[in-house]
């Protein structure tokens, strides 16, 4: 693949970035690689083309919207103590499961 962001990510796109007639991208790439566009690990060429498709793409700049969102309160949620009445067995299943590979 030809691509090696954190929040908040800029989503105004340049129009000359527009304008290439090379062709785009597509929205399983985009999904691909929106971690390392978040992390900014991009090159320069690979972050304009990701964002020349965002700026044509209304439904990867709703996924990319929604992800950002479910990233922010899964943080959030993490932070959060477990209500006492939570059984102690689950407490653990989840902890445990989190190690998972």
């Amino acid at each position: 693949m030809w691509l090696s962001g954190r929040w908040p990510v800029p989503l105004r796109v340049e129009p000359e970035v527009v304008l290439s007639t090379d062709p785009y991208i597509t929205c399983q790439e985009l999904i691909d690689f929106i971690d390392s566009y978040r992390d900014n690990e991009l090159t320069a060429q690979q972050r304009s083309e990701f964002e020349r498709h965002l700026a044509v793409c209304p439904s990867c700049v709703a996924y990319l919207k929604t992800y950002e969102q479910t990233i922010f309160i899964a943080r959030s949620a993490a932070n959060e103590q477990p209500p006492e009445d939570v059984p102690e067995s689950l407490l653990r299943a989840i902890l445990a499961a989190r190690n998972l590979p």
